[in-house]
Order: C-alpha cells, then sequence, then structure tokens
C-alpha cells in the first residue's frame, strides 16, 4: 500500500487541490484509491461529494473524524490531505503515516517565510531523519513572469529538497473541484498546459526517488 501525503503548516496553500487531482489521477490508472481527509473543513471529502459515480471510483474517509475507519488491506493508493497549523509531536506522527511527502507553496513572502519554518522542522522529524520518507516541493497557484515568481523559485531551489514544478493558477482547477474531476480527466486541449506542468510530480511519486 502507498502512503502519499500533502502538507503544509499554513492554511490556504492548495493541499486539497494537489490530493484530489493526485486521488483523480491514480484512480483513472485503474488503482484503487483511498483519500484520507484530516481538515475539518473536509474540503477534499466535499470534492469526493461532487464527483460522478460513472468516474473511476475513489473511496473517502473523512479522517478527522473519531469514528474514521483505515484504508482496506487491498487499497493499491492512499493520498493524505494533511490538516494545517501541525508541529511537534503531532507533525511527526502524521508525517510517520506516509512514504511520500508533497508540501505546495504559494508564491506570497508571507507564505515563503511560514514554509522555511515548516521545511526545517520536517527535516528534523524521525520519519525524515530515519530516511522512512521522502519530501518533494511544489508550487502552487503561481503566475508566470511576475517578480514572485523568481523570487519563489529562487527560494524553492535553495531548500535542498527536490523542487518538482511549478502548478499555474488557473481556472481549471477551479472547474475541476466544482465537478468532482482532476486536470487528467478534464478535456486534454483545455487542460494541455496544465497537465504538462504535472508530469514531473507524476515522475517523482511513481519513480523509487520519492521512496524510502
Amino acid at each position: 500500500m502507498r502512503n502519499i501525503m500533502v502538507i503544509n503548516s499554513k492554511g490556504g496553500s492548495g493541499k486539497s487541490t494537489i490530493a484530489t487531482n493526485l486521488a483523480s489521477y491514480f484512480a483513472t490508472q485503474n488503482k484503487k484509491v483511498v483519500l484520507m481527509d484530516y481538515d475539518q473543513q473536509g474540503s477534499s471529502m466535499d470534492w469526493l461529494a461532487s464527483r460522478s459515480s460513472a468516474r473511476p471510483p475513489i473511496e473517502g474517509i473523512a479522517a478527522y473524524k473519531k469514528s474514521a475507519k483505515r484504508p482496506k488491506r487491498n487499497t493499491d493508493i492512499v493520498i493524505h490531505d494533511a490538516p494545517a497549523r501541525m508541529h511537534g509531536s503531532d507533525l511527526s506522527k502524521m508525517l510517520n503515516k506516509a512514504q511520500t511527502i508533497l508540501i505546495p507553496v504559494l508564491p506570497s513572502p508571507i507564505d515563503m517565510r511560514a514554509v522555511s519554518g515548516f521545511i526545517a522542522e520536517i527535516k528534523k522529524s524521525a520519519p525524515v531523519q530515519r530516511k522512512r520518507a521522502k519530501l518533494a516541493l511544489v508550487a502552487n497557484r503561481s503566475r508566470d513572469y511576475t517578480n514572485i515568481y523568481w523570487e519563489l523559485d529562487d527560494f524553492l531551489s535553495k531548500q535542498r529538497i527536490p523542487f518538482l514544478t511549478m502548478l499555474r493558477d488557473s481556472q481549471n482547477y477551479i472547474k475541476a473541484a466544482e465537478r468532482g474531476l482532476g486536470i487528467f480527466e478534464m478535456a486534454p486541449a483545455a487542460t494541455e498546459l496544465d497537465r504538462e506542468m504535472w508530469e514531473p510530480i507524476l515522475k517523482w511519486v511513481k519513480s523509487k526517488r520519492s521512496q524510502p
């Protein structure tokens, strides 16, 4: 069972967007997928509730509830949509659930300052120190050729962990969220650029480099 986590201590970084798109992608690859939502806002569960039964199935688990069940043993992929504001022992317990960790970062000075300390904390956590989990960064909702774009690119490149790609600020993600879809389930012509930007993420999570 493969466990992939999307996490950032700061809210609003686009964790659910990345988590739901990963879940939908693997579902289209005929994988048995579970999407676990740890945030009480339930954004990933709301997305799943909008998903048509005609689409490849994804099992949802509201992990923020005490009654939450565990993924079935025959599950291929578990996508963990982690909550914000996690630190210390709570963060280590959360990181213990995954072998692969994606950290989305928004192109703003506030987000870059916040994630800098969070990255340092994750690097010092037991799962990462003992090489039980691999990390990578994703820039989210970026706009090309703006000053902050280049500042974010420079910042992420200096973190000494893989910086995979920049996902653009695209209306396609809003349209997909409304329908419970992922980018790879929408019209190829309309989502061609977004699909290209996702390729480094998919290549990394499917490679041995993203696994302990």
